[in-house]
């Protein structure tokens, strides 16, 4: 299985690279990586200019010897590209695999409103820099090349899901990159983010007529929360089960995701990529 990783946000670093590509040489021996040289620039925020990032996604995209694309890490920058990207994509773009979150959610986002069948929320290769990264990539080969169940997050076997990062996914409604909700079970999580901030952020969700026609909603991880002065007095789960009291939306429960090395895979729609 050939690996086309690209970063449409923020770069790594090459030993990052090679400590992704020497485990799945020890792991998965079956896995081929290749990391477009795109992947090390610098330029301002992001890994290279909004052009030069565009290129890379659609280089790897577009190119039938690959069998998926891996995103390399989030931080912030897919929004910028996600458009055009989009509007590139040839025939082929589509018997691929597109894992990745965080930032990359917006690029999945879009590739599932356009079709797209084997798009993953799940982990990255920047992930290495989290404690016991190594556990994440190999969850990540594992779904990628086999489509192991023991890597996906369990409600996401028995349910049609779709998961994103809060403040990712409240930025895209409204936009051409928001996928249809509507049937899903939705799960959420984040990280780095007050709480009030999530509160906002879910009200601005759950109002989305999409998203009211979810089939429920779980709730991920938050980490890192900063503190807020004044407290805000409600965790993360109070937050959503109060928004989706409001807005009518079955609350499900928690979900085995996040900003973390635990974090799960979840396939947009069905759990297969057969």
């Amino acid at each position: 299985m050939r690996i086309g990783v690209v970063a449409p946000s923020t770069p790594i670093t090459p030993a990052i690279a090679e400590r992704a590509i020497i485990l799945a040489r020890r792991q998965f021996p079956e896995a081929k990586l290749h990391f477009h040289p795109q992947c090390f620039i610098a330029h301002k925020h992001f890994a290279g200019d909004d052009r030069t990032r565009a290129e890379a996604f659609l280089e790897v995209a577009n190119d039938p010897s690959f069998d998926a694309l891996w995103f390399a890490r989030g931080g912030y920058g897919s929004c910028r590209i996600a458009e055009e990207v989009l509007g590139r994509l040839e025939p082929q773009a589509r018997d691929k695999i597109y894992l990745g979150y965080s930032d990359a959610g917006y690029m999945l986002a879009g590739l599932y409103a356009a079709g797209f069948t084997k798009v993953a929320h799940g982990p990255m290769p920047g992930d290495l820099r989290r404690e016991a990264g190594e556990e994440a990539i190999a969850r990540a080969l594992a779904w990628m090349i086999g489509g192991s169940p023991e890597a996906v997050e369990p409600n996401a076997l028995r349910e049609r899901s779709l998961a994103f990062n809060i403040t990712v996914f409240s930025q895209l409604i409204g936009t051409p990159l928001q996928p249809d909700v509507s049937g899903h079970v939705l799960m959420l999580e984040d990280v780095s983010e007050q709480l009030y901030r999530t509160d906002r952020s879910l009200f601005h969700i759950t109002s989305n007529p999409s998203v009211r026609k979810a089939a429920g909603i779980r709730m991920g991880r938050c980490t890192e929360v900063p503190e807020n002065d004044p407290d805000f007095g409600e965790t993360e789960e109070e937050i959503v089960r109060f928004w989706c009291e409001r807005s009518q939306i079955p609350y499900l429960g928690r979900c085995d995701i996040g900003h973390d090395a635990a974090n799960k895979v979840v396939p947009f729609g069905l759990s297969t990529i057969s």
